[in-house]
């Protein structure tokens, strides 16, 4: 079993504070992405994980395994990094086969599993090349084999995709994710990319400041955020906030109507921007900076005065002081 507990680890660097008394439970077969900011502590806590860092308080477990106080290579992990972290001097099947010369493996087992994790990762046809001669994407294949190759109880990625063109990123995404449902691993993978983090992972921690905002489903954290800051930055564009009678009214851009004047909120168009499968408006309502995401292509120019109203089963309320939702059955009426 491969179930990991983080429980109540802190981290500080001198007197700034990176982690804040983090607790998590990651279910064994789980993947799990911690999602957030540039300084969040997202890769703070994989690293303390992988015992790259030591915390200051707090303990982690693997499988009920305190493994807090061991080394890195003794915890049953692997890791894959953004900068890929190929040998060049390797071939593709050295390269695959490195960590399991490091713990010993005998010849027939490395041939396996050179084998089935250049299968899972389709590297068969590269496996006689150098790195130098791989694109971008091949080589974090074969950074990702290498990793599986060792059977880890648990995988880490900090970042593997961040390197990689948009389309490219795109196809490595989906590949990643069959791959490792294919594997069984249980998985944690940092990364700043929502779109990652939703398309990839079980469940999501986004992390702030230190400390986790909300752990949910991509459906969980998207459509119910437990804090402003998390609608805020999940989405692209992130959800609106309305000042109402000191609650924030939070809905997503997707949520709002054009309606017949009078029926909604005055909402002045400043921008459009037609990204093909919807329009998005940019302007003000009730002195706010607020986006619509339309359907399809919609021609409203610049300077349009509309009126705009939001689904209510879709509103989220929030407290305008400390910013957490509103729980179920207090709301206001929108």
């Amino acid at each position: 079993m491969a179930g990991i507990t983080i429980d109540g680890v802190r981290k500080s660097f001198g007197a700034t504070t990176a982690l804040e008394a983090v607790n998590l439970e990651i279910a064994d077969h789980e993947f799990v992405a911690l999602l957030g900011p540039s300084g969040c502590g997202k890769t703070t806590l994989l690293r303390i994980i992988a015992g790259l860092e030591t915390q200051t308080a707090g303990r982690v477990l693997i499988g009920g395994r305190d493994i807090s106080a061991l080394p890195p290579r003794a915890r049953g992990l692997a890791m894959v990094f953004q900068n890929y972290a190929v040998f060049p001097h390797l071939r593709v099947r050295e390269n695959i086969a490195f960590g399991l010369r490091m713990h010993g493996a005998d010849s027939a087992r490395i041939a396996r599993q050179v084998t089935r994790t250049a299968g899972l990762l389709r590297l068969e046809p590269l496996l006689d090349r150098y790195p130098a001669q791989l694109s971008g994407g091949q080589r974090q294949r074969v950074a990702v084999a290498r990793a599986l190759a060792v059977e880890p109880a648990v995988l880490l990625m900090d970042e593997p995709l961040s390197n990689l063109d948009a389309l490219l990123r795109l196809d490595m995404r989906a590949e990643l994710k069959e791959v490792l449902r294919e594997a069984g691993t249980t998985t944690i993978y940092v990364t700043h990319d929502q779109t990652e983090a939703m398309g990839l992972a079980d469940r999501i921690a986004v992390l702030h400041a230190g400390r986790i905002e909300q752990i949910g489903t991509p459906s969980e954290i998207y459509h119910h955020p437990a804090t402003r800051f998390v609608g805020g930055f999940v989405g692209s564009p992130p959800m609106n906030f309305l000042a109402r009678d000191g609650r924030l009214l939070g809905i997503r851009p997707e949520d709002l109507d054009i309606v017949a004047t009078g029926d909604g909120l005055p909402f002045r168009v400043n921008v459009v921007e037609p990204l093909g499968a919807q329009t998005l408006l940019t302007g003000i309502a009730e002195g706010h900076l607020v986006r619509v995401a339309l359907n399809g292509e919609h021609h409203v120019p610049p300077g349009a005065e509309l009126h705009i109203r939001p689904r209510p089963e879709r509103i989220r309320w929030m407290d305008a002081t400390t910013g957490r939702a509103i729980p179920p059955g207090t709301e206001p009426s929108p």
